[in-house]
């Protein structure tokens, strides 16, 4: 690992170190004061309704605090986070730190010289106003000690002159359409299937009817096509719509190389992140596109690079007035 990989994991794994350290150290302050049995489960008026022991709660908090920060610092130097979408993904660190060790702390505390079968006052709402704000005071931590580290460089930022294109004949015109596959997407649409089947047999079929049309809509996409032609680039499915079309005249230029589906989009499916946007079923190589408003958008599919090179080339002939 350099030292600037280390210096993200560090600063994007520190709160989540600090947040059980304080845990710790505040729990061996009040250990002898504590029930044998801790109220950690309160319903919507703060009575206590979940219990565990102590040594469960310990468990709890540092298995939550650590596998977080360790996330938190794989993220932040694998998942090719960039300019302001790092430092905002490092500054939600701090906020969920703070957020979530505060409540531990809360939860400890409610629990103080209290007898068993819970807190006499229950959990006070206001300690997740409490929360909140310290969540945000922290984020805004976080965002300033970003400026301490150096965030990854951008792979936009390259020349756009070296993109691949290929050579068209005067008035020759070209497209490209390649199927991609979704393995994930069948299994989609039968978990939403029958959660909306049960939902709507057993709760209300108001609730079910909107699972049910999101099963719909997963199945078109069961397999998407992507096309490339002179209207720029078209995701489409097994029906006329939905579907997502990008224009030429929003895009900079395009790129093949890969992605991964976890770090970079936070998942599959059609996804929205901060300064990108895309179409993801898999880790793999993508069209990536670079939009004249700074954002880009992704879709993963084989020949990437004939797809991306063919949008270069229409590019340059639109910019031309062919």
């Amino acid at each position: 690992m350099t030292s600037k990989n280390l210096g993200r994991a560090t600063l994007a794994a520190l709160p989540f170190v600090l947040a059980l350290l304080i845990d710790l150290t505040l729990y061996a302050a009040v250990e002898d004061r504590l029930p044998d049995r801790l109220a950690v489960h309160f319903d919507a008026g703060g009575t206590a309704d979940g219990y565990t022991g102590s040594t469960a709660y310990l468990l709890y908090a540092v298995l939550a605090l650590l596998a977080l920060g360790a996330l938190w610092a794989f993220i932040a130097v694998s998942g090719k986070l960039h300019g302001r979408a790092h430092r905002w993904f490092t500054g939600g660190g701090f906020g969920v730190a703070a957020f979530l060790g505060y409540l531990l702390v809360a939860v400890l505390f409610v629990n103080v010289d209290a007898p068993e079968g819970g807190p006499a006052d229950g959990f006070p709402l206001r300690h997740i106003a409490v929360a909140l704000g310290a969540a945000a005071v922290a984020g805004a931590l976080g965002l300033l000690l970003t400026r301490l580290v150096p965030v990854p460089e951008d792979p936009r930022d390259g020349d756009s002159a070296v993109r691949e294109r290929i050579t068209l004949a005067d008035g020759e015109v070209a497209s490209w359409a390649r199927g991609v596959g979704a393995w994930w997407a069948p299994i989609a649409v039968l978990v939403f299937l029958a959660a909306g089947v049960t939902v709507g047999r057993e709760q209300s079929w108001f609730v079910g009817a909107p699972l049910l049309l999101l099963a719909l809509v997963t199945a078109t996409f069961c397999r998407p096509h992507v096309t490339v032609d002179r209207r720029g680039l078209t995701v489409s499915g097994l029906l006329p719509r939905p579907r997502v079309r990008v224009p030429l005249e929003r895009m900079e230029g395009a790129d093949s190389r890969p992605v991964n589906a976890l770090a970079e989009f936070g998942g599959w499916g059609y996804r929205i992140r901060p300064e990108r946007s895309g179409v993801i079923t898999r880790s793999g190589e993508a069209i990536v596109i670079s939009l004249r408003n700074g954002r880009e958008f992704a879709v993963t599919v084989r020949d990437s690079a004939t797809g991306a090179a063919l949008l270069n080339t229409l590019l340059d002939r639109q910019r031309a007035g062919g």
